[in-house]
This record gives C-alpha cells, structure tokens and sequence, in this order.
C-alpha cells in the first residue's frame, strides 16, 4: 500500500530483504521498530528475534477466538494500546490516548477493519490481516464541535453494516473505551454494548512464543538502558549539578535509540523525596551518598512494555545499616513472592500466602503486590491481602502470562522509601525471571 514513492536504501545492507524479525529491511519503511544498536546488541547477547508476521497472526486468533467464545458479532477498539496490539500499528500513540481519532473492528468471522486519520491510511499497511482501512472514528468534540452527534450517528451506520457482513447480524458487540455521543449512537443503532476491556484483557494476558521473544529482547534493551543511566549517576553525582530529571533523561534517550517508544510515568526520586513514592523526578540536584530509586514504565522496542524497578546508593560513603535492612526485606519479599509463580495457582493464592512485610512498612507498601504486563500493565492484578476484593481476581494463573513483582518499602516519615521490581514469566513448570538488572550490592550490604 502506498509504498511506490519510497526508495530502496537499506538498514543494514549486509542482510537479506528482511530483518531477523521479518520486517523489511529498509530504513524507509512504514512501521517503527528496532534499531541497529539493538539488533547488535541482541546478536551479541545470543538473543532470538521475535516472528514479527507470526506474533500479529496470534494476536489476531486470539481476539477472535475470544469474541467468538462470548458469542459477539464483534469487538470494537478505541484504545491505542489495543488497538496496536490487534493490528502490530501505530499512529502518534500519546496524541490519540486522549484525542481519540483511531477505532478498530474486529468482526467475528476475523475481519478487520481499521478507522485511521484521513491522511494517513498507509499505517497499518504492511499488516494484511488488517482488510479496510477507513476514516472517521474520531468522535471528540475538539474536532467535531457541535456536530459530533451526527458524525457518530454515521459511524455506527458504519459498523451495523460491517457487523451484519461479518458478525452474522449479531448485535452484541464489545466495546473497549468509547466517547459519549458514540455510545448513545450504537445504542439507538440496536447494539447491544458489551464489556470490550473484558475481552482485550483476558486475550492479551498470555503471550505467544514470539511475543515472549519480543519481550526479552525488550528487556534486554531496557537494562541497557538502565545500565546507561546508572553509569551517567554514579559518575556525575559526585561531581555535583545532577538534578533527578538529568538522569531520568538518560532512560528516555537510550531508550529511542533503541527504538523504543515512550515512557509511561516519572517515576524517579532521590533523598528524601523518594518517601513517600509516587513523588516524580523533577529538578532536585541529587547529593553525594544518597539513595536513588525509580520504575521504569517503560514502553521498549516492538511496543512491549519492561517495567521493572531498582535503588542504588550514590557515593563514597556506606549507606545506613536502616537502608541495607531495608533492601534486604524488599529483596526477600519479590523473591519469596516470586516462588509462588507457577501454571494452575489461583490468584487468590497468591494474596493470602504472600510474604509480610513488617508493621512498620505496611501503611506505605506498594498499591499492588503483582501485575501483569505486556504492551503495558495489564490484567490481572494481585493484590496484598487487605486490599484483596472477593471474586475481582478469581482465575489461575497460566503458561505464557507475565507478571510484574513489586516490592515497597519505606516508613512513615521516614528520609526513604526502597523500590524493587522484577518482570516474570510463568512457564509450562514454574516460572522464568525475565530480569538480569543486578541489586545494587552496596545497599544489599554485600559489598
């Protein structure tokens, strides 16, 4: 599709006409992805690459064999994260996440069809598994005004027709995030409007072979990353004139040069700022011997999401005996949490027997004790016992689901907070832990 104005300049002229992960290899192609500095590194570290046509193939039965298990004629998609996940495309993902302009139809019989921005159809091009590519999804007043009810009412128009088509004339169609008047216009079009979130949750909680390989190249990619930034702290934090967002800077940079895409929160404190959590980095100069802590929320190469989290100490001096006892009680409790992990245990499970943290850091633990992650934290999340809400989470855990293992650990009051976080994948007999990142030794009184 609208690929005759492009040349035929190479990424990497020493290889075929593809990728290792059977994209084009073409540095004016279409779809985002990896960059040379991560396809080096990845060969370096033995790493495989994903099947980029194969994990869009999974993706793809894995929706449709979800709409057809609920007995949907169809599944509509607002969200970007989900939308990328059905089609592998993107477009201007932050901008669309509340200008709402891209929409995505999954019909029960597999057909799918794509509502983009007018001027930019060639997007989801390279997917054939995407049949149609439209426009006219966008349903926001910043771009409607005062007759977004009457380009809503021709949408819906829109989809009973492809329903009736696709869908076998069943009018119970799911439906992710939608805007008022969209809503209100599918009603009166005789749709029945179920739980879409349901949907795109549960199919994208177990990832296929290549999402797997995808994900650890990811994370593989992330940690370099991280490494990067780690080594910027500790040599530039002695020195004086490092402030919080100097370094979170760094995550954001090596990121993108690997072809990572954007970073979810800001989730990087030092000193005294890191308790209570939450406080996100800003323009504080880091000080000589002090704690750093952060959490990724990082969305990485191929779209996938490494969300993991480390504290180092910074400086000369040894850190307090407070601190090390700290992150050793943090560290214990993701690793004893961690041995839960395995195909068949209920969530439930893994709330009531999780390890306790002691009194005096409860009132500040984390707001989960587990997540799953994929494109981004997603379903299921496990919570600690006395925020567990009977029947929210009753379901057992599965080969192919990855779980995020969070850990805590600050006092009221206190000059610091501790924050670990691994990413874990359950497999056919256990687990795997995805993470390589090491603990700083220093504050795991090690070294």
């Amino acid at each position: 599709m609208n690929t005759h104005f492009r040349d035929t300049r190479k990424i990497d002229p020493s290889r075929g006409a593809t990728l290792g992960d059977g994209s084009p290899n073409d540095a004016d192609r279409v779809e985002i992805g990896p960059t040379q500095l991560a396809f080096r590194e990845w060969e370096a570290a033995g790493l495989a690459l994903p099947d980029l046509a194969e994990m869009r193939r999974y993706r793809w039965r894995r929706l449709t064999d979800h709409v057809v298990a609920r007995d949907y004629g169809g599944l509509l998609l607002f969200d970007p994260l989900n939308i990328r996940y059905a089609t592998d495309s993107t477009n201007m993902q932050l901008w669309n996440t509340h200008n709402p302009f891209r929409a995505l139809l999954l019909c029960a019989d597999g057909h799918m069809v794509l509502w983009d921005y007018k001027n930019a159809p060639f997007l989801s091009g390279f997917n054939p598994l995407v049949r149609e590519v439209r426009s006219g999804a966008d349903l926001f007043y910043f771009d409607r005004g005062d007759k977004v009810d009457v380009a809503a009412d021709a949408f819906s128009h829109e989809l009973r027709d492809l329903v009736a088509e696709h869908g076998g004339g069943n009018m119970r169609l799911a439906v992710d995030k939608i805007m008022l008047h969209g809503l209100r216009a599918l009603e009166a079009a005789g749709f029945e409007i179920m739980e879409g979130e349901e949907v795109t949750e549960k199919a994208r909680s177990v990832k296929g072979p290549d999402e797997i390989r995808a994900m650890r190249c990811a994370a593989h990619a992330c940690e370099a990353a991280v490494a990067e930034m780690e080594r910027f702290a500790r040599s530039r934090v002695p020195v004086g004139g490092v402030s919080e967002d100097d370094i979170w800077a760094v995550l954001h940079a090596e990121n993108i040069r690997r072809g990572g895409e954007w970073i979810e929160t800001r989730l990087l404190a030092s000193g005294p700022r890191t308790n209570p959590w939450f406080q996100e980095c800003g323009p504080r100069i880091v000080q000589d011997n002090e704690i750093v802590a952060f959490d990724t929320d990082l969305v990485g190469a191929y779209g996938i999401c490494v969300d993991i989290s480390r504290t180092w100490w910074v400086g000369e001096a040894p850190p307090r005996p407070d601190m090390i006892d700290a992150m050793r009680h943090a560290h214990e409790h993701i690793m004893t949490n961690m041995e839960m992990l395995r195909p068949g245990v209920h969530m439930r499970e893994l709330s009531e027997n999780c390890h306790r943290l002691h009194d005096k850091y409860q009132a500040q633990k984390y707001g989960c004790m587990m997540h799953g992650v994929g494109l981004c934290d997603e379903w299921p999340l496990i919570a600690y016992p006395d925020r567990l809400v009977e029947g929210a989470f009753d379901y057992h855990l599965e080969p192919g689901m990855v779980l995020c293992v969070e850990a805590l650990v600050g006092e009221v009051g206190g000059d610091f907070s501790i924050k670990l976080e691994d990413q874990v994948l359950i497999t056919e007999d256990g687990h795997e832990n995805l993470t390589a990142s090491p603990f700083d030794p220093r504050l795991m009184g090690t070294a």
